[in-house]
C-alpha cells in the first residue's frame, strides 16, 4: 500500500530538502507556516514526519496548485466507517473544474484521518465549495457522526513551485 508522509518546517528548510528529493511537495499556509509531503513506497528525506497509508487515490499529486487537508479525528472503531463513507462518495469532485487529486489518508499513529484534495488554484476549490455537487455530497452529513472523535479542521495550503 502506498504511503504519504507530512511534516512541518520553515519554507527555506523544506525547500532545501526538495533540492535533494524532487518529488517532495512544499506548501505554505496563509500565516506562513510551511509543510511538505511526499508519496510513495518509502522515503528517507523527512526526519520525523507523520505517516499515512493511502486508502484511496485519484489523480497525481503535482508540484503546483492549492491543497486542502480536511483533518478528521475518529474513534478507535470509526476509521473503517469513515473510509467506507468517503469511498462511496458520488465521484463528482473528479469532474470539477481545476480538480487535480484526491486522497483518503489513514494515520499509522494517532486517530486523525486526512481527506486531501488538490486543485489548480484556490478559485477552483472555492467554486467546488459553492457548487450544487458539494452541497449534494454533504447534505446527508450528520451534525457530528458517531465515528468522529472531536472537531475536524481544515488546513489550506499553496504549493510552492520548484
Amino acid at each position: 500500500m502506498t504511503k504519504l508522509w507530512l511534516t512541518h518546517g520553515t519554507t527555506d528548510y523544506l525547500s532545501s530538502l526538495r533540492e535533494k528529493e524532487e518529488s517532495l511537495i512544499v506548501m505554505e499556509e496563509l500565516d506562513g507556516d510551511a509543510m511538505a509531503m511526499i508519496e510513495g513506497e518509502k522515503q528517507d528525506v523527512l526526519k520525523e514526519p507523520r505517516e499515512f497509508k493511502v486508502v484511496e487515490s485519484v489523480g497525481n499529486l503535482e508540484p503546483y496548485g492549492y491543497i486542502v487537508l480536511n483533518n478528521i479525528p475518529v474513534t478507535s472503531e470509526g476509521g473503517p466507517i469513515l473510509e467506507s463513507r468517503f469511498k462511496q462518495r458520488s465521484g463528482s469532485i473528479e469532474s470539477q473544474e481545476g480538480f487535480v487529486a484526491f486522497r483518503i489518508l489513514r494515520p499509522t499513529n494517532g486517530n486523525t484521518y486526512i481527506i486531501l484534495t488538490q486543485w489548480k488554484q484556490v478559485d477552483d476549490f472555492m467554486q467546488w465549495k459553492d457548487s450544487r455537487d458539494f452541497k449534494k455530497a454533504h447534505q446527508k452529513q450528520e451534525e457530528k457522526p458517531p465515528y468522529v472523535d472531536g472537531p475536524s479542521y481544515i488546513t489550506q495550503l499553496d504549493v510552492i513551485e520548484p
